[in-house]
C-alpha cells in the first residue's frame, strides 16, 4: 500500500491544485468540470498540512522551521499587495496564502508541546488555542487545516481514532455546508462548490506514503515555496490579460 515517497506524491498535489487554479482564467473549462476540479483538490491543502506536521516531526530545528514558513507567508504577502494594486483596474485580486495558515498551524504545535512548569502550562494552553483560533479564522482555508495539523500531530500514533476524527469533521462540515435546493442538479452542484468536507480524499494518499522523503536536492526541499505563489502570480497575470 505504502508506494509513494513525499516528493512524488508533492507533485501529484502540485498538478491537482494547478488544475483548480488554472480554471481561475475565464474560458478555459466549463463551469461544471469546474466545479468537479474544485471538489477533487479538496485533498491538496490538508495533503500539504500532512507534510507540514512531517516536517515537524523530522526537522532539527522546529524554530527554523516554523520561521522559514512564516518568512514565505510575508514574502507572499507582499507579493500579492503588489500584484493587487496593479490588477485592481480589473478587479482581478489574489488572497491566497497557504503558508500562512501552515505556519500558524506549526506555532499552534510547537507552543503545546513547549515544555513549561507551574502557572506556565496554563498559559502555554492559552495562548496556543488563541494561535490555534486565529489561523482557523483568518488564514485560506484555516477552518479545514487547522484542526487537521492538531489531530494529525496529536493522534499520529493511534492511526484508528485520527481517521475517526477525520471523517467526523468532515461530517460536521458537510452539515454546515449542506443547503437544499429545488433539485437534485443544484443541491450536488452546491456540494461540489462548497466542498471543503471533501478534505477527507486525503486519507487514501496518507496510506499511500511510504515515510520517505524522497528526492533530497535543494530543488526538491524549496520547490513547493516557490511554485505555489509563482504559479497563482503567472495564473492572475493571464487572468488579468484576458478579462
Amino acid at each position: 500500500m505504502k508506494k509513494f515517497n513525499g516528493f512524488q506524491l508533492k507533485i501529484f498535489m502540485v498538478i491537482l491544485m494547478l488544475l483548480d487554479h488554472i480554471s481561475f482564467i475565464p474560458g478555459v473549462v466549463s463551469s461544471t468540470w469546474k466545479l468537479i476540479i474544485h471538489a477533487v483538490s479538496r485533498c491538496v491543502g490538508v495533503w500539504f498540512a500532512y507534510m507540514a506536521v512531517e516536517g515537524i516531526l523530522h526537522t532539527r530545528s522546529r524554530v527554523k522551521y516554523n520561521l522559514r514558513l512564516f518568512a514565505s507567508a510575508m514574502i507572499m504577502f507582499i507579493g500579492n499587495m503588489c500584484l493587487n494594486f496593479l490588477f485592481k483596474s480589473k478587479g482581478v485580486y489574489i488572497y491566497n496564502n497557504i503558508f500562512l495558515t501552515l505556519s500558524m498551524g506549526v506555532l499552534a504545535i510547537n507552543i503545546f508541546c513547549f515544555e513549561v512548569e507551574g502557572i506556565l502550562k496554563f498559559l502555554k494552553l492559552i495562548l496556543g488555542c488563541l494561535i490555534g483560533v486565529l489561523g482557523l479564522i483568518f488564514t485560506e482555508g484555516g477552518q479545514i487545516i487547522i484542526p487537521f495539523m492538531l489531530i494529525t500531530y496529536f493522534l499520529r500514533n493511534r492511526e484508528i481514532i485520527r481517521n475517526i476524527l477525520y471523517v467526523l469533521y468532515s461530517i460536521l462540515i458537510l452539515i454546515f455546508s449542506y443547503v437544499s435546493y429545488d433539485s437534485l442538479k443544484e443541491t450536488l452542484l452546491m456540494l461540489l462548490y462548497n466542498s471543503d468536507w471533501l478534505f477527507i480524499l486525503v486519507i487514501p494518499f496518507i496510506y499511500l506514503y511510504n515515510g520517505e522523503r524522497g528526492n533530497n536536492s535543494k530543488l526538491s526541499k524549496y520547490f513547493f515555496y516557490v511554485f505555489y505563489p509563482l504559479h497563482l502570480w503567472i495564473i492572475k497575470l493571464i487572468e488579468f490579460l484576458v478579462v
